[in-house]
C-alpha cells in the first residue's frame, strides 16, 4: 500500500481546505485509488487516511473507533436493525467517548477496570445509578468488540476477562401481577383495542414486538395464534423482521374468550386485508397505557415484558412444566426457561422431600413430613 501526503485546495471563495488521496489494494487483492475532500485541516485529512488503513488492516495495532466500524459493518448483515440500532447507542455514548483515539493492542486491563469504575460511579440528575442489567449490557458489548480483535485482528487476549464483569443478568427481583391484579388493571382501560392488546399479552405471554406484528391471517380457526414474525419501529420506518429465534416461530393455543373478542374486533376494522397489522399503535403507547393506569388501579407499575413474566408466573402456578412453558413462551432451551422462572416454582425441594420420602413411608400423610 502506498500513501500519499495530505494536500490543500483553496474555493473560489478563497477558503483553503484539505484532502487525502491514495492507492491501497483492497481485499480482493484489486489495486484502487481513493481521494476524499473537504477537511477543514491537514491533520483531519491524515487521520481519514489513517483510519482508512486501519480498517483495511487486520492488526491489533488498529485504533478503537477504526476496529468498532469494521465490527458494526460486519455485524450489519448478520444482525436485525434493531439489534445493530441497540448496539450503536451503546457503542456511541459509552465506548467510544473512552476508547476510540487508543490502538486496541494498548486497552489493558487498568484502563477497562477505570471507565468500569466511572460506569459504576454514575448518577444522573435525581441521583439514580445505571440499572445492574444496563450496566452488564455496556460490560458485554466491549468485551463481544474486543473478542472480535481476538478473532480478527490478532489481539492475543480480550483483556475484558481479566478486567472481571460488572452489573447482572438479571434484575434482583421480577416483577409480576396475579391474574387477579391484571383483570383490575385492565379494567381501567377505556379503549377496546388498547385492552384487546393487553389482554394478548397477558393470557398468551408472547413478547411486544410479536403482538404488533399479528395480522388477521395469522388468527387461526383452531383458536390457535401463529407467531411468525417481529415488528419494530425503527427511525419512523415499520419494519417486520424475523422472529428473536427459531424457536420462536411458533403457534399456541389460546383460550375462547380470548379468540373471540379477537375475531369480534377484527371483523369490525373496514377494509382490512389478511396481512394488514390489526393494531396500529406503538410500543411506546402500550407502555404509556400501562404507567397511566396501574396507579389508577392501585397498582405498582411494571415493565410492558413483565406481563410476559406474569403469564409464566400464572402457568407455573397452574402447575405446567418447564417444558410446556418454554415452547408457549418461544425459548430456545428449557434451560432458558428455568433460569429466568426457577425462582417462581413454589415449594420445588419441599416437593421432592415429600417424593422420596414416600419411597421409605408409603403410608405416611403429607401433612406429617
Amino acid at each position: 500500500m502506498i500513501t500519499i501526503p495530505a494536500y490543500k485546495y483553496t474555493l473560489k471563495n478563497g477558503k483553503t481546505l484539505w484532502y487525502a488521496a491514495f492507492n491501497y489494494t483492497d481485499w480482493t487483492g484489486e489495486y484502487k485509488h481513493t481521494c476524499k475532500r473537504g477537511f477543514k485541516t491537514q491533520r483531519e485529512a491524515k487521520e481519514y487516511e489513517r483510519s482508512f488503513f486501519d480498517q483495511q488492516g487486520n492488526t491489533s495495532d488498529i485504533l478503537f473507533s477504526s476496529l468498532v466500524e469494521n465490527y458494526m459493518e460486519d455485524m450489519s448483515h448478520r444482525l436485525k436493525p434493531t439489534t445493530m440500532e441497540n448496539k450503536r447507542n451503546i457503542i456511541e455514548g459509552k465506548l467510544l467517548p473512552y476508547f476510540s483515539r487508543l490502538k486496541v493492542c494498548d486497552i489493558d486491563t487498568i484502563k477497562i477496570r477505570k471507565w468500569q469504575n466511572e460506569l459504576i460511579s454514575f448518577r444522573d440528575k435525581k441521583g439514580n445509578p445505571y440499572s445492574q442489567t444496563y450496566l452488564k449490557t455496556i460490560n458485554n458489548q466491549l468485551s463481544a468488540i474486543m473478542n472480535y480483535a481476538v478473532n480478527h485482528y490478532r489481539l492475543a487476549a480480550n483483556p475484558c476477562r481479566a478486567a472481571g464483569s460488572i452489573g447482572r443478568s438479571r434484575a434482583d427481583e421480577m416483577k409480576i401481577w396475579t391474574q387477579e391484579e391484571y383483570e383490575q388493571f385492565a379494567s381501567r382501560i377505556k379503549k377496546s383495542a388498547m385492552k384487546l392488546a393487553f389482554d394478548i399479552l397477558f393470557y398468551t405471554g408472547i413478547r411486544s414486538g410479536e403482538l404488533l406484528a399479528l395480522t388477521p391471517e395469522d388468527i387461526l380457526s383452531d383458536k390457535r395464534l401463529n407467531i411468525n414474525k417481529n415488528y419494530a419501529k425503527l427511525k419512523g420506518d415499520d419494519l417486520l423482521l424475523e422472529p428473536k429465534t427459531p424457536k420462536s416461530r411458533r403457534t399456541l393455543a389460546i383460550p375462547d374468550f380470548l379468540y373471540d373478542d379477537i375475531h369480534g374486533y377484527v371483523s369490525q376494522l373496514y377494509g382490512i386485508l389478511p396481512t394488514d397489522r390489526i393494531f396500529y399503535f406503538t410500543k411506546s403507547a402500550l407502555e404509556k397505557e400501562l404507567k397511566r393506569n396501574a396507579p389508577a388501579a392501585g397498582l405498582e407499575p411494571i415493565r410492558l415484558h413483565d406481563l410476559r413474566h406474569s403469564h409464566a408466573s400464572m402457568l407455573i402456578d397452574m402447575g405446567f412444566d418447564a417444558l410446556e412453558i418454554s415452547e408457549r413462551l418461544g425459548h430456545e432451551s428449557v434451560k432458558t426457561t428455568l433460569d429466568t422462572y426457577s425462582h417462581l416454582y413454589p415449594d420445588k425441594d419441599k416437593k421432592l422431600a415429600r417424593a422420596l420420602n414416600k419411597l421409605r413411608r408409603p403410608n405416611v400423610a403429607e401433612d406429617q413430613t
